[in-house]
C-alpha cells in the first residue's frame, strides 16, 4: 500500500509539535530561584570582615611590608627553610618507618612484642617533646660512648657521643622517635579499619601473612591513614621550630638572630610565618593527589582535579563564545552540566521557565 499525501501535508506535519512539547497545567507558572536571606547576611557580614582585615594590612604601617618583602628571599632565610624541609623530612621517614612497626607489634600475638609497642608509645607520649629533644642532646652526658656487642659480653663497634649526634642527630632523634609513638596508633587504626572478613578471604586461598599486610591491607589502610597523616606531618613541620632550642639552623631560629640584631621583630615573625604557609600549602597539594591516588579502588570514577577542571571549563566557554562543538577531551557530562547552568541563568535572568 502506498501513502497518498496532499500538498501541504509534510509541512503540516513539520508544524505539528512534538508531544513532549504539548501545554501542560504547570506552563504558565514562573520558574522563581529560591531565595536565601540568611546566606546573602552571612556573605555580607564575612565581607565586611574581609574588608577591614585587608584594610588594615594596607593601610598600617606597622607591618612593614618593604622589610617583609626584603628577608623573604634572604639566603640566611631561604637556608633556613631548607633546613626545616630536611628536619622534616627527615623526622617523617623516621617517624612513620619505626610507626608501622610498631603497629604491627601491637597487632602481633606476642606478648613480648605487644608489652613493647605499648610501652614505647606510652612512654613518648608522655614526655614533652621539648624535653626529649634536650635529653637528645645531653645523651653524651650519660654514654660519652656508644658501641655494638653481645650484651655482657665484648664490643664490636665503639662510637664517641659527641661526633655521632650533633645537634642535627639530636633533632632528628627527637622529633622522629616521639613522631613513631603517635604514628603507630595511626597506623593500627588504619589497619583496624580493614574488613576483617578480606583477611580471612587471603588466608583461605593461601596468601601468605606478609603478602596479605602489604598487597591487601595497608593499601586500603592508606585510605583512612593519608588524611591523619598529613595532619601529623604538617604539625611536625611547625614543630621543628621547637629545636631553636638546640641552636639549630632552623627557619624560626634564623629569623629570630636576625630581628635580634636589627631589631625588626615583627616583620621576620611575618617572614617566618610566609615561608610555614608555603611549606604547609605544598604538604596539602601532595596529600590531595595521594588520596586520589589511594581513592581508585573505592569509587567508580575519580573526581577531576582542579587543574583538569579549569581546563575542562576553559574549553566549554571556548566552544561557547565561538560556537564550536566541545573539544573530545571534554567529558560529556561535564559539558553537560555546563550547559545546564547557563540555560538555568539564563531562564532566571529572563523571568521565563528553564
Amino acid at each position: 500500500m502506498t501513502a497518498v499525501t496532499t500538498p501541504g501535508t509534510r509541512g503540516e506535519a513539520a508544524a505539528t509539535p512534538p508531544p513532549d512539547a504539548s501545554p501542560t497545567p504547570y506552563s504558565h507558572l514562573r520558574i522563581v530561584p529560591a531565595r536565601h536571606p540568611g546566606r546573602w547576611v552571612a556573605t555580607a557580614c564575612v565581607a565586611v570582615l574581609v574588608a577591614m582585615v585587608v584594610s588594615s594590612l594596607l593601610t598600617n604601617d606597622r607591618w612593614e611590608w618593604d622589610v617583609v618583602a626584603q628577608y623573604l628571599t634572604w639566603p640566611s632565610i631561604l637556608s633556613g627553610a631548607w633546613a626545616t624541609i630536611r628536619l622534616t623530612a627527615a623526622a617523617s621517614v623516621v617517624g612513620f618507618a619505626l610507626g608501622t612497626v610498631l603497629a604491627l607489634m601491637r597487632l602481633s600475638r606476642s606478648p613480648l612484642l605487644v608489652g613493647v609497642s605499648w610501652a614505647y608509645t606510652w612512654v613518648f607520649r608522655s614526655v614533652p617533646l621539648l624535653l626529649q629533644l634536650l635529653l637528645w642532646y645531653n645523651l653524651a652526658y650519660l654514654y660519652p660512648h656508644l658501641s655494638l656487642g653481645v650484651p655482657f659480653g665484648p664490643e664490636f663497634l665503639w662510637f664517641d657521643t659527641l661526633g655521632v649526634i650533633d645537634k642535627f642527630g639530636a633533632a632528628i632523634l627527637g622529633l622522629g622517635l616521639s613522631q613513631a609513638a603517635y604514628s603507630a596508633e595511626i597506623v593500627r587504626a588504619g589497619i583496624l579499619s580493614v574488613d576483617q572478613g578480606q583477611q580471612e578471604a587471603a588466608a583461605s586461598l593461601g596468601i601468605p601473612r606478609r603478602r596479605q599486610v602489604t598487597r591487601i591491607v595497608l593499601p586500603q589502610a592508606m585510605r583512612s591513614i593519608v588524611p591523619t597523616a598529613v595532619n601529623e606531618v604538617i604539625g611536625l613541620l611547625k614543630g621543628t621550630s621547637i629545636v631553636y632550642v638546640l641552636a639549630y639552623g632552623e627557619l624560626f631560629y634564623i629569623a629570630s638572630v636576625i630581628y635580634g640584631r636589627n631589631g625588626k621583630v615583627v616583620p621576620l615573625l611575618i617572614v617566618a610565618a610566609i615561608w610555614y604557609l608555603v611549606l604547609t600549602t605544598l604538604i596539602t597539594i601532595v596529600q590531595y593527589y595521594v588520596e586520589r591516588h589511594y581513592a581508585k579502588g573505592a569509587v567508580r570514577t575519580l573526581p577531576p582535579t582542579p587543574l583538569q577542571r579549569l581546563r575542562w571549563s576553559s574549553a566549554v566557554t571556548r566552544a561557547r563564545l565561538t560556537g564550536r562543538p566541545v573539544p573530545p577531551h571534554v567529558p560529556p557530562a561535564f559539558a553537560a552540566r555546563a550547559r545546564v547552568g547557563v540555560l538555568t541563568r539564563t531562564a532566571r535572568t529572563s523571568g521565563g521557565p528553564a
